[in-house]
């Protein structure tokens, strides 16, 4: 069995509860407007077997305190999906969140043959222009549907309104040097001031020079000497 896979990342923060292996499926059909994850919406150039894929991931399973499936659209690789989530509840006992682009309404036969594995699912697609008021979704039509006993113990309390203190976006950095957003935006999130801006552009050229293992190196220094995204790229100017 195999999947397209577009990456996979530990720790994720800021797409449910705890530290969370993240894993993003490859391919979406539904492609939302404004969706953060665009570069997920073709059908890309990894596919990977899911047995290869369960060993890259299981150092990161045995400290993961819960997994989040996203894309792309995971339920249009639905039998890999299938497969994946039935691995991961026998490797680990983290919640398992998956998000979906599509109505809860058109799963109803997918969860049927899926059920009790996944704990929570957010379903509906994204709607660039709808409010954004709550937890862990990026418009209000989205829906969260908690689905077991884990489910409601673990994101039960993600049914509320979003808060100040929630964490929006996570900053990651992948083995080749590439820089990437996980999390939900909040509508002015990527609408970055002048001064955070020429930031970024000093970063950008800080580390243009540098072969992708400097970069990271390098990165990850600064990262663990600074307290959130602000700080680090104020660093940027010493």
């Amino acid at each position: 069995m195999e999947l397209s896979l577009s990456r996979v990342h530990f720790p994720v923060t800021t797409l449910g509860p705890g530290r969370r292996l993240g894993i993003w499926f490859q391919g979406c059909s539904i492609r939302c407007p404004g969706c953060i994850s665009a570069d997920t919406w073709g059908p890309g150039r990894r596919r990977i077997a899911l047995a290869r894929l369960l060993a890259d991931i299981q150092p990161w399973l045995e400290q993961a305190e819960g997994i989040t499936v996203s894309g792309g659209e995971p339920f249009e690789q639905f039998a890999a999906l299938l497969a994946l989530l039935g691995e991961l509840r026998q490797r680990s006992r983290a919640d398992i969140l998956v998000y979906s682009g599509y109505p809860l309404e058109h799963l109803h036969a997918q969860l049927e043959q899926a059920a009790g594995l996944i704990d929570a699912l957010i379903s509906d697609p994204y709607q660039q222009h709808a409010e954004q008021s709550l937890a862990l979704r990026g418009s209000d039509n989205q829906r969260l549907s908690l689905l077991t006993e884990l489910g409601r113990a673990r994101l039960g309390g993600y049914q509320r309104p979003l808060r100040e203190d929630d964490k929006a976006l996570d900053l990651m950095f992948d083995h080749d040097g590439s820089v990437w957003m996980a999390g939900i935006p909040r509508r002015d999130d990527l609408l970055q001031d002048d001064t955070t801006v020429n930031r970024m552009r000093i970063l950008r050229q800080y580390i243009g020079d540098m072969t992708s293992i400097e970069a990271m190196n390098t990165i990850h220094d600064r990262m663990i000497k600074t307290r959130d995204n602000e700080e680090f790229l104020m660093s940027m100017n010493e």
